[in-house]
């Protein structure tokens, strides 16, 4: 049975840090591309930043060069360091694991609460 399990999140004032992660129990990770995603209430889930099976990142414009993804493919584990937050960074933060090429292969963890302060 798979299972992504987020953790990391919590409250944090602006400008300050946090950083999320995420442990896959999958069999296929190293080599498909993994994300991370937020929803705000009211606001339809938006991916923050994605990571390459050879370590290409990409973010959204509205968190680029505040946050940075990584992957530790021996730990089967995705980062999201987040900097100088900002109060429009308060959402749920979904950590989406990829095993293959449709839908099907696509699985979420629970969700982590990320809260900031102004």
């Amino acid at each position: 049975q798979v299972q992504v399990a987020e953790s990391g999140g919590g409250l944090a004032q602006a400008g300050g840090s946090l950083r999320l992660s995420c442990v896959a129990s999958v069999f296929v990770f190293s080599t498909r591309t993994q994300g991370w995603y937020r929803q705000a209430p009211g606001i339809q889930r938006e991916l923050v930043a994605s990571i390459s099976s050879t370590g290409i990142a990409n973010y959204a414009d509205s968190v680029e060069g505040r946050f940075t993804i990584s992957r530790d493919n021996a730990k089967k584990t995705v980062y999201l360091q987040m900097s100088s937050l900002k109060p429009e960074d308060t959402a749920v933060y979904y950590c989406n694991v990829n095993v293959g090429s449709t839908n099907a292969d696509r699985y979420w963890g629970q969700g982590t609460q990320v809260t900031v302060s102004s």
